[in-house]
């Protein structure tokens, strides 16, 4: 038999009674009425919260560029604005950054402008939300400016505590050029001997000049004569260049290129001079029947792509004492140095946002590595 649908309910669930549904309607507008003054009090706090960070956004004079999870500008304060030309809120991200061109300090922008280009330091915060990104923006122009010049008054500050050795060093060429040059006022010196005398006046004095122009070049620092050069058409002129000096000691040079079309945004002639010292140090660092040897790699850094120059022997060598020292201005283990080859050569990696490393065991060799950051074609510096 089928039951009711309007059978009496069982036992234990006898309806409320009037006095009891009463008392629960009043236990919910309470309830309701806490819940909304918690909620009036909550976006009461939501709102003034809100302000305080509106105020401290306009406040502050770093850039803040809130991007959403698509990358577009979702929010933006007025120092972002000023940096960027305008309001740039639901703008792609990559867009607007097309016009922040990388310099050689990686997390460094450059921007230009009419009054001259400004450099901003770039930094990013994922969310925890992961629905987006925070960019800080930050103007460090002047920060630049003085970093240049201390890295100036350092070189400076180098060559004064080393004048006494420098006098010293440009005295004895000097004075050898000199007892030459006296040497070839003698009536009975012959043709053949007055050609030797005279041909090592000539080379102390390209000494002397070598010394003073590698002076220059450290005092000066990297030059900024920069533009776009392909690095197989380098190594193939150091190759031209060097292989002849090591053909004459009776070394084996090879050369090797991975990236032959790579191209590369930098002052050529800085860093083929300090390529070119690098391997000259191999060559004279390595005996007959030896190997040099220059290779080209494509890497990846922390900061991006770049490309590493190592030029590697099997000559001697260098003590783990001398290996702190090597890139010193003014020291050196050759009798015929002027110790400034290794410091420009460092100078010249730096200043193109790079550095060289050394690796070396006594009496199996040396590694040394050159490596710069990639830069776009006209990077500004």
């Amino acid at each position: 038999m089928m039951p009711s649908a309007f059978a009496s309910p069982p036992a234990g669930d006898a309806p409320l009674s009037a006095a009891q549904l009463a008392e629960a309607f009043t236990l919910f507008n309470r309830a309701s009425e806490e819940l909304s003054e918690a909620y009036n009090a909550l976006q009461a706090q939501v709102a003034q919260l809100s302000e305080r960070f509106a105020v401290l956004m306009e406040a502050l004079p770093a850039g803040v560029v809130v991007l959403d999870r698509d990358g577009k500008v979702e929010q933006m304060n007025r120092a972002a604005g000023l940096f960027l030309s305008g309001n740039v809120v639901g703008q792609d991200w990559l867009t607007v950054a097309a016009a922040l061109m990388p310099t050689e300090n990686p997390g460094e922008r450059s921007l230009a402008r009419p009054e001259g280009a400004r450099r901003l330091a770039v930094s990013e915060t994922a969310l925890e939300s992961g629905e987006g990104r925070i960019l800080l923006l930050q103007d460090v122009t002047e920060t630049h400016r003085m970093r240049l010049a201390a890295e100036r008054n350092e070189r400076l500050a180098a060559m004064g505590e080393m004048v006494a050795g420098l006098a010293h060093q440009l005295r004895t060429p000097l004075a050898a050029a000199l007892l030459y040059t006296g040497n070839l006022r003698q009536p009975e010196l012959g043709p053949v001997e007055r050609m030797k005398v005279a041909e090592r006046a000539i080379e102390r004095l390209r000494y002397l000049e070598r010394l003073i122009r590698d002076m220059l070049l450290f005092a000066r620092g990297d030059s900024l004569g920069r533009q776009d050069f392909v690095v197989g058409e380098l190594v193939a002129e150091l190759t031209h260049t060097l292989e002849p000096l090591a053909r004459a000691r009776q070394i084996a040079f090879s050369s090797h290129c991975e990236c032959g079309d790579l191209l590369v945004h930098g002052d050529r002639k800085a860093l083929g001079g300090a390529l070119t010292n690098l391997l000259e140090n191999a060559i004279q660092a390595t005996a007959a029947g030896g190997r040099v040897n220059c290779e080209v790699r494509q890497g990846q850094g922390e900061w991006g792509k770049e490309v590493h120059f190592i030029v590697q022997d099997d000559g001697r060598g260098i003590e783990p004492d001398l290996q702190a020292r090597l890139f010193e201005p003014f020291f050196t283990t050759r009798t015929e140095g002027t110790g400034l080859g290794l410091a420009i050569a460092r100078g010249v990696a730096r200043g193109h946002g790079g550095d060289i490393m050394l690796e070396s065991t006594p009496g199996a060799g040396s590694t040394f590595t050159l490596t710069l950051p990639l830069l776009p074609a006209g990077a500004q510096t």
